[in-house]
């Protein structure tokens, strides 16, 4: 929800039910104009991945109640980002902590998290599958989809962007999008700052999502696919049904957008930009496809959320 008190240049004003903050090293992303586009650089953060964001706070926040409610070991379900993320910034905050993965998740990712001291647990199965196996084990489900502390750490990319640009925020917001998590984030940021009188009406938020798995635009855009979803280059944007959707719905459905992009579109977006300059995964660059194809006459932002060398062996 967005906030009930005013936006504060103060980071941790934000968030005032944090009292202590998990801390690696968090860095204000900076932002690449080229060719009229500005480009947020968030995989310039600790594990590489925007990600770290949501992390910081939930962790932060867990360590809090930690003591009252007797929390000791964590769990959490991710295609790799996440589950990186959660599992350093937990590491850092003395849980013990779960990770539990398709066992088709790229195997750099996995190795990532391993090398943060967290527990990897493989399951075969779908997606659900997976989600269920890390809540049935013992500890709390730290869920990045779920828990809405992860989703509330995201304003802060709001509120970079919005100082960044001294508030000249553009109009238009590409994200790559999965469970619809960050758009969320971003959201709440903008509608603090509208709230707060910051700024004067808010930048259209434009969701990407590859065409074979696009649960969210499907919804928006009323699209009855004749096809089942199948498997994306994107790996990390494998929603099948997002349990965001009524909060898309009924909280954004004015300041939204949702296009799709094609295999091809999304390779030669990622090969654009690291030709560019930005080496981003195939799931980063899915934002910069929808821009491309979407072609807006508007100030536009591609928000670049992971490091391309995790795709690497």
């Amino acid at each position: 929800m967005t906030p009930d008190f005013k936006y504060s240049s103060n980071f941790s004003d934000n968030f005032p039910y944090i009292n202590k903050w998990i801390s690696l090293g968090e860095v204000i992303s900076p932002i690449l104009e080229k060719e009229n586009t500005a480009f947020k650089l968030d995989y310039f953060q600790p594990t590489f991945s925007y990600k770290d964001r949501g992390s910081r706070v939930m962790i932060s926040y867990l360590k809090g109640v930690s003591r009252k409610y007797g929390i000791k070991e964590i769990n959490e379900d991710s295609s790799g980002n996440a589950g990186s993320s959660i599992a350093a910034y937990g590491n850092a905050a003395g849980f013990t902590v779960n990770i539990f993965v398709p066992t088709q998740t790229v195997k750099n990712k996995v190795e990532q998290i391993r090398l943060y001291g967290a527990k990897i647990h493989e399951i075969s199965g779908s997606r659900e599958d997976v989600s269920i196996a890390a809540r049935k084990n013992q500890g709390i489900y730290a869920s990045h989809v779920y828990t809405p502390e992860f989703r509330d750490g995201i304003r802060s990319l709001s509120y970079e962007i919005f100082e960044q640009t001294a508030g000249n925020i553009p109009e238009n917001i590409f994200l790559p999008t999965s469970a619809g998590t960050l758009s969320i984030g971003v959201f709440e940021g903008f509608r603090h700052l509208l709230d707060s009188g910051e700024i004067e009406s808010m930048p259209r938020i434009i969701m990407v999502q590859p065409d074979v798995i696009s649960p969210i635009c499907d919804v928006l855009n009323n699209k009855k696919r004749s096809t089942a979803y199948g498997r994306s280059i994107a790996d990390a944007l494998i929603t099948l049904s997002s349990p965001l959707m009524e909060i898309i719905q009924s909280r954004m459905a004015n300041h939204v957008g949702c296009i799709t992009v094609t295999e091809d579109e999304i390779v030669r977006s990622r090969d654009a930009l690291a030709e560019a300059g930005m080496i981003v995964e195939f799931s980063s660059a899915v934002a910069y496809a929808g821009m491309l194809k979407y072609r807006p006459k508007a100030r536009s932002m591609v928000v670049l959320t992971g490091n391309g060398l995790k795709n690497f062996s």
